[in-house]
């Protein structure tokens, strides 16, 4: 019988933004605050530390590509708080280790653990109570992690000014553990099945006619056309983003001063919010998501040829981070839901967590890459030029992946009718 209880879906998604609130702002939005304060304790090199800041990357595309298989062994609520206390635990490293070893042994810890909060988690949370309304629901909560951004960068920098790196590590991880446990054994634990009641609140009757029209099964997904572009396309569309935002502020500070790069670069969180929101609300359910993914990379696009003026115009910078951080939540929000519409629930299922895996194996090398790139054109006086050219470049890159991908699924069909 169906439940006639209140759709448990709307407790999952507030939930789900809250964990991708501490998922982010512990684990994405941290390492860089993590670096500065490892190597005021220690002396260590930058270099050194920001090897530790790329393993804790890499490590977690080892986890994040077998989600699905921790999923089903253990359970979705027993993996989500297991990894909110290894992440807790890898910061706690960040902040003791005394030797180099002991903080790559705390990098592939915290790593390993923010990845169960990250966005191939919060897909897999979002998905069994959604399908038609998706895009908003994986907007809302993907949206935790910019709110994540604004809220634990000035909060890292506080704390550990205040108290130090260790009490700040220590309050942090005990408050998102406790948090995240909670939600895990009253709310992450749900399915729908146990309280009888259908995706995105709707009745049976409504519900069932989608799956005349599911996708084909893949057999190999490193043959289709489908996954490859999709996957190319956020690896490329990443690794433009990470490395450009983690150069950005130090670029932009020469022009404006360095608390107004920093309003700059909040602005660009801002707008993040907004062009993921938008197109979540906004995005009819017949759209070609692969169309909506290249417009906002066009976008982004436009940001990053605007910037390039903001040495002799000052409103560019302003313009140019409004456009290009139109798509920063796009970039990661998107894929998922491309993924929905082009693969069949079972292969969705494992799609998402690969594609998330390949491309934050890519984005781990990007702000090293363009640091690289920064320090070779420092001397010709065309860094900032260059470097937004780069970008713009990948990001057009991106879009060619995204269209040469569009139709793959009817192919898929005709080669296999009858599958799915």
């Amino acid at each position: 019988m169906p439940s006639s209880a209140p759709f448990f879906g709307w407790k999952v998604l507030y939930a789900t933004f809250v964990l991708a609130i501490f998922g982010w702002g512990v684990g994405f939005y941290g390492p860089p605050v993590f670096l500065h304060a490892v190597v005021q304790r220690t002396g260590w090199s930058v270099a050194l530390v920001s090897g530790a800041v790329t393993l804790h990357f890499l490590a977690g595309t080892v986890v994040v590509a077998n989600l699905p298989r921790l999923h089903r062994r253990i359970g979705v609520a027993r993996t989500t708080a297991g990894g909110a206390v290894l992440l807790a635990l890898g910061v706690a490293g960040w902040a003791l280790a005394q030797a180099p070893w002991q903080l790559f042994a705390a990098a592939a810890l915290s790593g390993m653990g923010w990845v169960t909060l990250g966005a191939a988690a919060v897909n897999a949370l979002i998905a069994p109570w959604f399908v038609r309304r998706r895009p908003a629901a994986l907007g809302m909560a993907y949206n935790g992690a910019s709110v994540g951004g604004i809220v634990f960068s000035p909060l890292w920098v506080f704390l550990i000014a205040q108290a130090g790196f260790a009490q700040a590590a220590l309050w942090v991880g005990l408050a998102m553990v406790a948090v995240i446990a909670v939600l895990s054994r009253s709310v992450f634990s749900v399915t729908p099945q146990q309280l009888g009641q259908e995706p995105d609140g709707d009745s049976p009757a409504k519900a069932k006619p989608a799956a005349a029209t599911a996708p084909a099964r893949v057999g190999n997904l490193w043959r289709d056309r489908a996954f490859l572009t999709l996957a190319a396309g956020m690896a490329l569309g990443l690794f433009a983003q990470i490395g450009l935002i983690a150069h950005l502020l130090s670029m932009l500070a020469p022009l404006l001063g360095a608390q107004t790069a920093g309003l700059a670069m909040g602005l660009a969180t801002a707008s993040a919010i907004a062009g993921r929101a938008a197109v979540g609300w906004l995005m009819p359910p017949a759209a070609d998501r692969r169309k909506v993914a290249c417009a906002a990379y066009a976008v982004q696009i436009g940001g990053s040829l605007v910037l390039m003026l903001a040495a002799d115009h000052a409103w560019a910078v302003w313009a140019g981070v409004v456009l290009f951080g139109s798509g920063i939540g796009n970039a990661t929000s998107l894929p998922p839901l491309i993924a929905q519409t082009e693969f069949a629930r079972e292969d969705a299922a494992r799609v998402v967590p690969l594609i998330v895996a390949l491309s934050q194996g890519a984005y781990a090398f990007a702000p090293a890459a363009f640091g690289a790139l920064r320090t070779v054109l420092q001397a010709s006086g065309l860094a900032l030029f260059g470097f937004l050219a780069a970008a713009a470049l990948l990001q057009a890159a991106a879009i060619v992946c995204f269209a040469a991908g569009r139709g793959a699924r009817g192919e898929r069909a005709h080669a296999a009718p009858g599958a799915g």
